[in-house]
């Protein structure tokens, strides 16, 4: 391997197939692409189990990889232990780090093994909300003190407007439009920047925390000491609240499936929705729409074509 360091930048010997070498290299690519940091600790991860699963079966460069290989490694995975979604999750990553080798390098007379490999399919699984009633009973426990105020209108935000709870911890004052209620997302998944809302009730309730709050703090959730509040720190408090309140202790992530049911339960569109959650596409909102026959008979009443006809 053939290496020239300079400024920090390392020029590659394009010549050279070394697994780990373009492993690494793509991990660096990522991170001047500016990814979060969490999704290089997913392609960090899934391609070590890979790399890993590589060296058992002395394959060492990435000519050497094969369609067959790729199509063991996924049963090998299933053997394991691994369900579908982190099969789905590894065969992702893999297909993304092989498909940037292809174009940076461009192999001449190398045909890319992935693209005969089809994607494991993975069930579409509703994931369950956290329950409204279980939420009205964490809110009741709120006291007048400036945790519970903090902490009604951070439950509030939470479930109108959907946001995942690390975007809830990067917010910042200036995110938020106190006279319309529009929270901007600077960074959401994919760093791609939206708006979400809040109701009046929301407004309100968020209003009182910050008459209560007397830090000279940037973030829009803090402490009591006034430092921001960490994604561990959220999920102390709901589970704090859920066992005061005597409820089974929701995920902070239920919040959000809840956000996606009741929005649809009240008559708002699928793709105002989409754009709400920040989805790239439709296949993942369902997974966080687990209606109950009831919603679907409900929906049939209202769109009955007979009923709603002169027949």
């Amino acid at each position: 391997m053939q290496r020239t360091t300079l400024n920090q930048w390392t020029i590659l010997d394009v010549q050279d197939t070394h697994l780990l070498t373009w492993v690494e290299a793509f991990l660096i690519d990522r991170k001047a692409q500016g990814l979060s940091k969490g999704t290089i600790y997913f392609y960090q991860t899934k391609l070590k189990l890979f790399t890993d699963y590589c060296e058992t079966q002395i394959v060492k460069n990435i000519t050497e990889i094969t369609s067959p290989i790729l199509r063991e490694y996924l049963l090998f995975l299933e053997v394991r232990g691994h369900n579908p979604g982190g099969i789905h999750a590894c065969y992702r990553a893999l297909k993304t780090f092989l498909l940037w080798w292809e174009d940076e390098i461009e192999p001449e007379g190398w045909k890319n093994p992935i693209r005969k490999v089809k994607a494991p399919k993975i069930p579409i699984m509703q994931l369950q909300p956290v329950k409204m009633e279980t939420i009205q009973a964490m809110l009741l426990t709120c006291e007048k003190a400036f945790t519970g105020k903090r902490d009604k209108a951070l439950m509030l935000c939470l479930l109108d407007t959907g946001i995942r709870a690390a975007e809830l911890c990067a917010l910042n004052l200036e995110d938020l439009d106190r006279v319309y209620g529009s929270i901007l997302i600077q960074k959401g998944k994919g760093q791609k920047p939206r708006t979400v809302f809040l109701g009046k009730k929301s407004r309100k309730a968020l209003r009182t925390y910050l008459r209560e709050r007397k830090d000279s703090s940037p973030a829009l959730w803090v402490t009591t000491n006034g430092c921001r509040l960490t994604y561990w720190g959220v999920r102390e408090i709901i589970r704090r609240r859920a066992n005061k309140a005597n409820v089974p202790n929701p995920g902070l992530h239920d919040f959000r499936r809840a956000f996606a049911l009741q929005c649809l339960r009240n008559g708002m569109d699928v793709y105002s929705l989409q754009k709400l959650m920040g989805h790239s596409d439709l296949q993942v909102l369902q997974r966080y729409l687990a209606q109950t026959t009831e919603d679907i008979e409900t929906a049939h009443r209202i769109g009955s074509p007979v009923d709603n006809s002169n027949l």
